[in-house]
C-alpha cells in the first residue's frame, strides 16, 4: 500500500452505502495519522457547492491515479472497463457497441449504461505496487492460491 505524498494525486474507492467500489480522483493534502491523509476531491463539491469536498479517509481507500490510456485503446466485447459516470469511476463489463456508444453492464445496480469511449478506462487494479490488468490480476490470485496451497501439502 505505502505512503502517499502531500500533493499527490491519487483516487479514493468509496464505501458509502450505493456508491461501494466506484473511485474519485483527489489529491492529498496532508498525512493525519499513521494511516489516515486529508484529501481534497477534484470533481465532488461540499452541499453547498462553494469548495471542493475536503474529508479524512484511510489509507486503504487510497490509490495512486492509474497511467493514463494509450493513444490508441481498443475496447472488446467482454472487457472489464472503469466508465465515467457521475464524477467517479465504475467498474462494469463492456456488453456491446452500437456506433459511437459502448454499453456497460454494472453488476453492482444491474444497470446497462451507453457511453462514448472518452468517458472509458481499461479497468486496472492497484495490486502490491504495481497496476494489473483484471486479467492478469485473476492470472496471480490463480497462482498465489496454488501456490499457497502447495505450501501447505509440504508440512
Amino acid at each position: 500500500m505505502g505512503g502517499f505524498l502531500v500533493g499527490q494525486r491519487v483516487e479514493v474507492c468509496s464505501k458509502e452505502e450505493g456508491f461501494e467500489g466506484s473511485f474519485y480522483g483527489a489529491r492529498v493534502l496532508r498525512q493525519v495519522g499513521p494511516k489516515s491523509y486529508e484529501v481534497e476531491y477534484s470533481n465532488l463539491f461540499t452541499e453547498d457547492e462553494s469548495s471542493h469536498l475536503i474529508e479524512t479517509v484511510s489509507g486503504s481507500e487510497l490509490r495512486p491515479r492509474p497511467p493514463g490510456p494509450p493513444l490508441w485503446t481498443r475496447f472488446c466485447v467482454g472487457d472489464t472497463v472503469d466508465a465515467l459516470h457521475n464524477d467517479g469511476w465504475w467498474v462494469g463489463r463492456l456488453t456491446a457497441r452500437r456506433g459511437v456508444d459502448y454499453f456497460v453492464y454494472f453488476e453492482t445496480t444491474s444497470e446497462m449504461i451507453a457511453y462514448p469511449v472518452y468517458r472509458l478506462r481499461t479497468h486496472r487494479d492497484w495490486v502490491s505496487g504495481m497496476w494489473v490488468s483484471s486479467k492478469r490480476k485473476a492470472e496471480l490470485e490463480s497462482l498465489n492460491s496454488k501456490l499457497g496451497s502447495k505450501k501447505k501439502r509440504s508440512f
